[in-house]
């Protein structure tokens, strides 16, 4: 089992069915389920992917490309209180990582409420790009799981995606 905790900062995610995301985000591609856009103002690029019930999971880089980060977010009424850290453990094989997650309502998400956490270990993202589900256990809500079917050729396209930044 590995423990690891979350490096921490701020960062903007965005939904693609928002109207600010077209002056923000230009789409780059997309593999295996996953949309890849370019952030036009902080040369960065994402991914996101949204399920049947319309929720949305993104995976990026920050603004300064010095951490990435994975958000979730639903567009269910929840008690995420915008800018609120809260404790969250994320379980991806049988690697535990600890930290905070940031919580969103508002903002470029309209409609939806979520939160992400920011990590710069490269190990997170090795257990994200090869396994098919990511449980969170925030210290409030329910845990619940993440389908990340398709991360390894998505992230390999932001990584890509980037390069060309």
């Amino acid at each position: 089992m590995n423990v690891t905790k979350f490096a921490a900062a701020a960062v903007i995610a965005a939904v693609s069915s928002t109207a600010a995301f077209a002056d923000t985000f230009t789409k780059y591609g997309e593999v295996e389920g996953w949309k890849v856009f370019t952030h036009n103002e902080w040369s960065a690029c994402l991914m996101e992917k949204s399920d049947d019930a319309g929720n949305v999971v993104q995976m990026g880089y920050t603004k300064g490309h010095d951490a990435g980060y994975v958000g979730v977010f639903t567009k269910a009424e929840t008690d995420i209180k915008r800018n609120a850290k809260e404790a969250v453990v994320i379980q991806i094989a049988d690697d535990f990582y600890y930290g905070d997650a940031t919580g969103m309502r508002g903002n470029v998400t309209e409609g939806y409420t979520g939160g992400y956490v920011l990590s710069n270990n490269a190990q997170f993202f090795d257990d994200v790009a090869r396994q098919y589900t990511m449980i969170v256990f925030p210290e409030k809500e329910y845990a619940f799981t993440v389908d990340l079917t398709g991360t390894l050729k998505g992230i390999e396209m932001v990584r890509a995606c980037q390069s060309a930044q």
